[in-house]
């Protein structure tokens, strides 16, 4: 696990990706249905990742939300009161990021909500857009950040699987900033893009 910073932004106080999503990538060549297929090498994290969410393999999770615990006991991190997962792009019947951030809350001992950070918008996929400019564009509006924890100030942790440009995690805590309720935002990406 190569953890690496996040820069600070206005719109939250700590961040880190836990690993690389892909080491490397081949393509080798169209499947039957002419899609190309690629052999691809992931990290340990990015391989949990994969597994979790595009093969419902949720025995992933406990290792997964280790990772994470074992990130937050870096001393930039503030005593976390409340974990919140990044609200999904994808319908499914049972959400891979909300089950770790279940996970992580459980070994705090602390409080684990989805009612806190709602998506209102659907935007689609966010890696099928090109630029941090498209993106941003998409996600205008796409999120609320609702009143449903009692008087805090409480310091929160948004969980989310991948970390790209920053663009869905700046739009959702932008919006989470505006409660006042919250003290700090924190960030742990399981997996980043670069």
């Amino acid at each position: 696990m190569v953890i690496k910073i996040i820069p600070k932004t206005s719109a939250w106080d700590h961040a880190v990706s836990l690993d690389k999503h892909i080491v490397k990538s081949v393509p080798i060549g169209p499947n039957a249905q002419g899609y190309m297929q690629f052999d691809t090498e992931r990290t340990l994290i990015g391989e949990e990742v994969f597994l979790l969410k595009y093969r419902s393999d949720f025995t992933k999770v406990d290792s997964l939300a280790q990772a994470v615990i074992k990130a937050l006991q870096d001393d930039m991190f503030p005593k976390i009161h409340v974990v919140v997962p990044m609200p999904a792009s994808k319908k499914r019947a049972q959400q891979p990021v909300y089950e770790v951030a279940k996970k992580v809350a459980q070994i705090l001992g602390v409080f684990y909500t989805e009612d806190v950070l709602v998506k209102i918008k659907s935007t689609g996929v966010m890696k099928d857009l090109e630029s941090y400019g498209e993106r941003v564009d998409a996600l205008k509006g796409c999120f609320e950040a609702r009143a449903r924890l009692n008087a805090g100030p409480w310091n929160i942790l948004v969980i989310d699987d991948l970390y790209d440009t920053g663009a869905s995690l700046e739009a959702a805590c932008t919006e989470l900033r505006k409660y006042t309720n919250i003290k700090s935002i924190s960030i742990v990406a399981l997996t980043r893009r670069h």
